[in-house]
């Protein structure tokens, strides 16, 4: 069997290479004469897999390590009968954890505490679930709108877009990119909110986005996914407050959690056994010390843990150094573990932060 890889899929070759031949060729140069042969086709979000790249081979199966699904004509995989596997919740928790760390480093740039906020949660899947407890747990209010799971499900807690905007003092998003959500924020509700966006990039209409800050009508931005990425707009990354190279889900915990949903999927579909188990490496931090004084907020203390284990701006500030290495970025994304992987200590603070941390996912004690 002939298999084609993105190599920016960690493990690949140690997961696929026992099941057959692996060749590795960068996301944005997969082509359609790279995989005529191929069997297998295995691709992280860069690569467009349709007509044009599938028309004339031989692939019998292709897998995503990502959520997002937009990337690929299931469509024209179905009507050709090709099998498919994506990797959706894979790194979930790792963007979650990336929003958090971003509200708590809105919320001290800007100096206001995230427990005095209402946060409006556009998208309630595997990531929105998981941002909903996080910003619960930092005593945020949180409104959550989900328009195909309050048809579904008629959750009575779940409130409709316009009473989201007209609520929230932050919103984040976390739909899927298809046609009812593509520019879902444009230019006449670009207004009066703190905009977070890990979904997609066309989610938010980039131009209106930019205008909108120019003009003072939003509050702040944090923005991990752009229009038109790799090429995105310098002019949008200048006056946004935090933006970062579409790296939100980049855990080492999620990547790796995405090959091995796509890994064993291509093993059923394949009808081979399932032999490997990835092995990950030890926390970079695996114990933090917290020594708190009894002036310090719980916030503030929660800031600096997190900061220890990720610093979004550090993240920014390398986009910021070059914009035109976005890919490169990616690609070189150095390791970063999920708060589950770290033990807190705390010496002193008040009676909930404890409770708090864990809530977060940190193991206490």
């Amino acid at each position: 069997m002939k298999i084609i890889a993105d190599p920016n899929i960690p493990y690949v070759r140690e997961a696929f290479g026992p099941l057959g031949d692996i060749i590795l060729v960068p996301g944005r140069q997969i082509t359609a004469a790279a995989v005529r042969d191929a069997d297998l086709l295995l691709v992280r979000s860069v690569t467009p897999v349709n007509a044009a790249l599938l028309e004339n081979s031989r692939v019998k199966f292709v897998a995503t390590a990502t959520i997002g699904v937009d990337h690929i004509d299931l469509d024209h995989l179905a009507a050709r009968g090709i099998g498919f596997a994506g990797a959706a919740g894979s790194n979930a928790n790792s963007v979650a954890e990336y929003i958090v760390a971003g509200l708590l480093e809105l919320a001290h740039r800007q100096k206001f505490r995230l427990r005095d906020k209402t946060l409006g949660v556009v998208g309630v899947g595997n990531v929105g679930r998981r941002v909903v407890r996080y910003a619960e747990a930092l005593g945020m209010r949180v409104l959550p709108n989900d328009p195909p799971r309050q048809r579904a499900e008629h959750l009575p807690q779940f409130v409709a877009l316009d009473r989201l905007l007209a609520e929230s003092a932050i919103v984040t998003l976390h739909v899927p990119l298809d046609d009812s959500t593509r520019h879902l924020f444009q230019a006449g509700n670009l207004r009066g909110f703190t905009l977070l966006n890990t979904a997609r990039g066309a989610v938010v209409d980039n131009a209106a986005l930019l205008k909108a800050i120019d003009g003072d009508r939003l509050d702040g931005c944090v923005l991990d996914v752009w229009e038109n990425e790799p090429t995105i707009s310098p002019e949008l990354l200048d006056v946004v407050d935090l933006g970062t190279p579409h790296i939100a889900g980049y855990s080492f915990d999620g990547k790796v959690n995405g090959s091995r949903l796509i890994y064993e999927a291509a093993c059923r579909f394949f009808e081979l056994p399932a032999t490997w188990r990835p092995q990950l490496p030890p926390a970079p931090v695996p114990v933090i010390e917290l020594y708190v004084s009894p002036n310090d907020d719980d916030e503030d203390v929660i800031r600096h843990a997190v900061r220890r284990l990720y610093d979004i701006t550090a993240d920014d500030a390398a986009l910021r150094q070059n914009v035109r290495a976005f890919d490169r970025l990616r690609a070189e994304y150095p390791v970063r573990r999920e708060f589950a992987n770290t033990h807190i200590q705390i010496r002193g603070g008040s009676r909930t932060l404890p409770a708090t941390l864990a809530a977060l996912g940190f193991q206490i004690g």
